[in-house]
């Protein structure tokens, strides 16, 4: 028995340190959406064979502009090592987070320039002069970084370093200094003590990163000749990890490092799938489907697919029902359509039939694999809806083959419709509407119901279940104050409370005591549009709210740096 519990906790603690790890990824990679933009547009206007096609983008003063975009957009693809660096420092640090960003930065620079360092004593610099110099620097695993030839560790040195910034910010904040140099206790003992560290790795790094590149450009290679069967099974996998918060220690390093593949792109190699793409919008001649196989039929079924399975919970909901039932879904596919954002659709039968979700991983997988094979050729940094689909794909010309998506869209519209249609009917699941009491989904017959309300629907069902009746939420008449103090209450108060984080839609708080979690009343009276749990992190969904309510209650606490 003890063994077991042991078992079950490790496991609990490796989950824990993975979402930890995949959640420090949203700071350095939410200047991506905007920095993307930028450059898709941009490059759409400046692309040598476009301007061909349209010779009235030829206009000097159009150029001038649409390059200063896409110089803008460059900047942060160009620095993505230093930037999460920072930001994955930044992100795993729960105080003096000022403290971590600077070491971060200081931890970076030191690495390089003690690699460059190395690298001249021990004459295997590559001379940048000859001809041939890209084409060297390459050969030899070494680059330039922020005007440092280095070791070229991609977006992997940045990672790493935020990664052991950390953990010294962790230790070094609490270590008792004499007193005779307390001025340089707490956190401005970080930087003092990241200096000898990062050396130390940079020493290590000279010599075990030959055989880790190589180790890593040979899982690249795997996972490119994995083909067909590996962009299936990302696809499956990629949206079971999501309920639990994981999908991003799967999706980033797979965007931003190595493990994404390393592509060849006018002569020069870029590892990561976005950092290919980007290379590629300002390129010659065809974009590799591979580089796009994680992304592409991302945008089919959340703008076909999960439209389709709405359209199949309102087909099989009682006549009666269907009028609410309707306003809800077509908010949510419009969302999920437009936006990219899913999580409306997708929790709403997760949490009613758990089985419905594992059929949409399936399908999710099936339609990846279906736009792989078509060849479509469009990505984003992140937001797969018709927005960025105009901006990444449609204005890029034909080399995205963009027209693949309405074409592929039907019959993955349809083959959602089907398949949830099918199971819904066959097994009798209780999906919004299908409940014999329509009081059960009064709440979503109001005009303001936005996206997410559907999951907030199905707590209301799973309570009429137990007997209990759904109240209007009065969440939504409390101040933001009013309501952190709420939160604050509804999870066992300040005593039992060890963390408060929030990603885009979701406020995090870790707790001691999960059974104390009044989470019933967060979802019925504060307003939340769902609740989840993952060990002892009770993640609230508020959308766009989430991380206000963070800072709010960081300050209630005293948590605030």
């Amino acid at each position: 028995m003890e063994s077991t519990v042991n078992h079950v906790s490790r496991k609990d603690k490796f989950l824990r340190v993975f979402e930890m790890f995949g959640r420090s990824f949203l700071l350095p990679v939410s200047v991506l959406p905007a920095a993307g933009i930028l450059k898709g547009i941009g490059s759409a206007f400046t692309n040598a064979s476009t301007v061909e096609m349209h010779p009235w983008m030829a206009n000097q003063t159009l150029q001038i502009v649409m390059g200063f975009l896409e110089m803008l957009g460059n900047v942060a693809f160009s620095n993505l090592p230093v930037i999460f660096a920072v930001g994955v420092a930044v992100g795993l640090a729960k105080q003096e987070k000022g403290s971590a960003a600077l070491s971060g930065l200081l931890g970076f620079l030191v690495l390089h320039n003690t690699l460059n360092f190395l690298l001249k004593v021990s004459g295997t610099l590559v001379d940048t002069s000859a001809e041939n110099a890209s084409e060297m620097l390459a050969r030899h695993m070494q680059t330039t970084v922020l005007g440092i030839q280095t070791m070229d560790l991609n977006v992997f040195g940045g990672i790493i370093t935020g990664v052991i910034v950390y953990l010294v910010h962790k230790k070094a904040i609490k270590i008792q200094v004499p007193q005779v140099f307390g001025f340089f206790s707490g956190p401005r003992l970080v930087p003092i003590l990241i200096i000898p560290v990062m050396a130390i790795v940079a020493l290590g790094f000279f010599f075990v990163w030959p055989f880790v590149q190589a180790a890593i450009t040979a899982l690249s290679v795997a996972i490119l000749k994995s083909g067909y069967v590996g962009t299936f099974g990302y696809g499956v996998i990629e949206r079971l990890l999501l309920p639990f918060g994981l999908h991003h220690g799967l999706n980033w390093p797979v965007r931003t490092t190595e493990l994404g593949g390393i592509f060849m792109i006018d002569g020069k190699e870029y590892a990561g799938t976005i950092n290919a793409y980007m290379a590629a919008l300002s390129g010659h001649g065809p974009i590799d489907p591979m580089i796009t196989r994680f992304s592409s039929g991302k945008f089919i079924y959340n703008m076909f697919g999960l439209p389709g399975a709405a359209l199949a919970m309102y087909v099989t909901a009682k006549p009666k029902n269907k009028k609410t039932v309707g306003s809800l879904l077509l908010a949510a596919a419009l969302t999920s359509f437009l936006t990219g954002i899913t999580e409306p659709l997708e929790f709403t039968f997760l949490f009613v039939a758990p089985a419905l979700y594992g059929i949409h991983a399936v399908l999710a997988g099936t339609t990846m694999l279906i736009a792989n094979v078509a060849g479509a050729a469009f990505l984003t940094p992140t937001g797969h809806g018709l927005i960025n689909f105009l901006i990444y794909g449609v204005l890029q010309g034909a080399r995205t083959k963009w027209w693949l998506l309405p074409i592929i869209g039907i019959f993955c519209f349809a083959m959602y419709f089907i398949v949830f249609t099918f199971a819904i009917k066959k097994f009798d699941f209780k999906t919004p509407g299908r409940d014999d009491d329509p009081s059960t989904i009064a709440l979503h017959g109001k005009d303001e119901t936005r996206k997410k309300m559907g999951v907030k629907t199905l707590k209301d069902i799973d309570k009429e279940a137990q007997g209990q009746a759904a109240p209007i939420p009065s969440g939504a008449k409390m101040t933001l104050h009013d309501q952190a103090e709420a939160l604050i209450s509804a999870h066992g108060g300040p005593e039992n409370i060890e963390n408060v984080d929030a990603c885009i839609t979701r406020l995090r708080i870790n707790v001691k005591d999960d059974t104390v979690v009044d989470s019933a009343y967060i979802t019925k009276d504060l307003n939340a549009m769902g609740f989840n749990k993952s060990g002892m992190q009770m993640q609230s969904i508020y959308g766009g709210r989430a991380n206000q309510l963070k800072v709010e209650i960081r300050e209630i606490l005293g948590l605030a740096d």
